[in-house]
């Protein structure tokens, strides 16, 4: 017999429902990875911090960790730190 999870169908429906602005996010993030192809352990960097700006002279090619390090931290994450 299967043990029954809580769902959280709160975040499941956000989840599906995704905003417009979220999703030409996605869509700026798979088209910057495809302008410069980051290799194995690298992320893909927004010089000027516009994540729609994908002019191959904002776009450069970082370690992850240095990436993660530099972006601003988001309100959902800020709420958890705290």
């Amino acid at each position: 017999m299967a043990i029954n999870k809580n769902r959280n169908y709160r975040k499941e429906y956000d989840t599906y429902h995704a905003q417009p602005k979220q999703k030409a996010k996605r869509a700026s993030r798979n088209a910057a990875n495809s302008i410069v192809n980051p290799g194995p352990g690298k992320e893909v960097h927004h010089k000027n911090g516009n994540a729609l700006d994908n002019r191959r002279k904002n776009l450069a090619a970082i370690p992850k960790k240095l990436n993660r390090s530099i972006q601003p931290k988001t309100k959902s994450r800020r709420k958890r730190l705290a």
